[in-house]
């Protein structure tokens, strides 16, 4: 029998190729750095693909603009595939172009180890699936996040010395009123100025924080940030701050975290410094007072306080002290009225017996009231400018105030000092924690006292602007009124108290009472 031999014919295997992918990174802006991105993309493009046994998975590349921020895009998508096994190997220029501390470096470089990823750092020659590449990449890791922390501080203690000179910046992008000048100083742009004045008027003659936002956004004027919608909180921003009285308090908030860039409000922790006159004003130093003063007063009637008349927040029950509130009766008919009544008329077990006035008749009160208290103008404007001139001294609060400023960073650099010696020994930690809790209660209670301190002299500051206005109202008028006259209303008047019986007692600015 014939034996047949079949021949088998031996196919070569075919190379497994690597899956490889590059990640780029510059940590600026500038556009010499986007050119040296460009070049990093068209290089490794060439270089992967030059190899015959990688197969290439692509460029990603991100533009960073802080070297610490980790919230590189193209990297989480890189990451994303290395994920789903579509990666074998990662080339990269640089540890420091990877990631900027030893923590993240190392978990990102661990996770990928566990799906099999290797990653190649050029300029340390690391192949991280090597037995050394693991103590390789924490030296290397530890020594970008040491160079940054370097960088970091750096920049703060220059910051730091630039306050220290009374020398100012803001963040003109979204800083309403303002732009920096050929000087490096804030120079005023007149357009953007005249809504920066329009806020702090309208808040002097009794618009709610509310009122002025929505009014700026009817009128379609963009907010600093360039939004159509304006907040509240922008709003409040602005009437607070006191760049626009020419002056400035530098280092309000403060770094904790180089690598996180974490901030908190100073609370002593750091140095601050208040610079007057650093600038051209916007709104006059004695305006500002003002609104201050106001905030505060309206802060202190918390939401009892509505700007919508004239009258609000100034009508008070004389049984249970609230304010009065408008109410309208007849509102789809022609005998639609406005009265007012107390706002917790019938709230409670025991209703309140003042009755309710129409606004026509508040008005007329008004005319009778000011009518008597003008014959004594002479000895009313005498009585003020003495109250002006004691509540304008205010030199035994500046001196508490100084006092409790250097207590105050005292106490910040001991908490500071307590908590740096438990990182770097042993302290027996109930101790610790003891001393710790004595010296922040100590700091929150100087704290709370500067505060009030600072709050009362705002406040006197602000009653001296409301009774130079007051005085000058007087001074300029030659006989009393026959009409409600709003802006003398505004003017004099600081409340009105309605009894049960119907009597009105009107308490005038200089804390004169008259009965009608």
């Amino acid at each position: 029998m014939k034996r047949v031999v079949e021949k088998v014919q031996f196919i070569p295997k075919m190379p497994v190729l690597l899956n490889v992918a590059a990640y780029a990174r510059v940590s600026s802006g500038k556009d010499a750095m986007l050119h040296s991105l460009e070049a990093q993309v068209r290089y490794y493009s060439e270089y992967i693909q030059s190899h015959h046994d990688w197969h290439f998975c692509g460029v990603y590349a991100d533009e960073a603009m802080t070297g610490t921020k980790e919230d590189r895009e193209q990297f989480q998508r890189l990451l994303e595939r290395c994920r789903n096994g579509e990666i074998d190997l990662i080339i990269t220029k640089s540890v420091s172009r990877f990631a900027r501390n030893t923590v993240d470096s190392l978990t990102t470089v661990r996770k990928l180890k566990e799906k099999g990823v290797e990653v190649y750092f050029e300029k340390e020659q690391i192949y991280t699936l090597d037995s050394k590449g693991e103590l390789l990449i924490t030296i290397m890791s530890s020594l970008a996040q040491e160079e940054s922390r370097s960088i970091s501080e750096n920049v703060t203690w220059g910051q730091r010395r630039r306050f220290a000179e009374g020398k100012i910046s803001l963040p003109y992008n979204h800083f309403l009123g303002y732009r920096k000048g050929e000087d490096g100083l804030p120079e005023i742009v007149p357009k953007e100025a005249e809504i920066v004045r329009f806020i702090y008027r309208s808040f002097i003659d009794g618009q709610t924080i509310y009122a002025i936002a929505k009014s700026l956004t009817e009128r379609k004027i963009p907010t600093p940030a360039g939004k159509e919608k304006w907040s509240q909180t922008t709003i409040e921003s602005i009437l607070t701050n006191e760049k626009y009285k020419g002056s400035a308090l530098l280092q309000k908030r403060f770094t904790t975290d180089f690598l996180t860039k974490k901030k908190k409000v100073n609370e002593g922790e750091v140095p601050q410094y208040y610079i007057e006159e650093s600038h051209e004003a916007i709104i006059s130093p004695e305006e500002f007072e003002e609104v201050q003063s106001e905030m505060a007063r309206r802060k202190k009637l918390g939401r009892k306080y509505s700007g919508s008349t004239i009258f609000s927040a100034k009508l008070v029950c004389g049984d249970c002290g609230s304010f009065f509130g408008s109410k309208v009766w007849h509102s789809t008919s022609k005998y639609r009225r406005v009265i007012w009544q107390c706002n917790n008329k019938f709230k409670g077990e025991h209703f309140c017996t003042t009755p309710h006035f129409y606004e026509d008749e508040i008005k007329i009160r008004f005319i009778s009231a000011f009518a008597k208290f003008f014959q004594n103008k002479d000895m009313v404007i005498e009585t003020c400018r003495m109250l002006i001139e004691e509540l304008t001294d205010t030199s035994a609060i500046d001196a508490k105030i100084e006092r409790l400023t250097m207590e105050l960073n005292d106490l910040g650099s001991q908490i500071r000092v307590h908590i740096q010696k438990n990182a770097e020994s042993e302290l027996n930690q109930e101790e610790y924690n003891k001393v710790y809790d004595q010296l922040t209660e100590m700091f929150s209670e100087k704290k709370n006292a500067y505060q009030k301190l600072k709050q009362k002299r705002t406040q006197q500051q602000g009653r001296v602007e409301i009774m130079t206005a007051f005085i000058k109202g007087l001074e300029e008028r030659t006989e009393t009124i026959d009409y409600f006259d709003e802006s003398v209303w505004k003017l004099t008047v600081e409340k009105v108290t309605i009894f049960h019986d119907g009597r009105m007692i009107f308490q005038f600015v200089d804390g004169t009472e008259i009965e009608v």
